[in-house]
Formats: C-alpha cells, sequence, structure tokens
C-alpha cells in the first residue's frame, strides 16, 4: 500500500492515513464499513451538521467512551 501512496499528492496521501487510522480503531469489519459508509453519506452534501459530527463520533466510539 505505501508503495501506491508514494504516485498520490500528499493532501491525498494525508487524508487517506487520516481514515485509515480513524477506522483501525474499531474493532471489527462491520464496525470499519458502516462508520465509512455513515461517513460517506455524511459529506454527500457538502455539509455536516452538530447531530451528524456526533452521530459519526459514536460510530466511532469517540463519544461512547469505548476505547
Amino acid at each position: 500500500m505505501n508503495f501506491l501512496l508514494r504516485f498520490l499528492p500528499r493532501d491525498k496521501v494525508a487524508m487517506l492515513t487520516l481514515a485509515m487510522r480513524i477506522t483501525s480503531s474499531l474493532d471489527t469489519r462491520e464496525e470499519r464499513e458502516a462508520a465509512i459508509e455513515y461517513g460517506i453519506e455524511m459529506l454527500s452534501d457538502g455539509k455536516v451538521s452538530v447531530s451528524e459530527w456526533a452521530k459519526f463520533g459514536s460510530a466511532l466510539g469517540i463519544l461512547t467512551g469505548k476505547h
């Protein structure tokens, strides 16, 4: 994977690194897929509300004290 990242612009590499680190903290594949799916849906209109951030944070285990 690191080999392929060399061909991407720096900002894209940073975004992918952030996404991988965030989702790697989730325990199961299902949790990761659900969080990714919701994150993409949340960003689809280009705006993120406070309640969407809260729901996303909960899916990542940030607000629930999971980790």
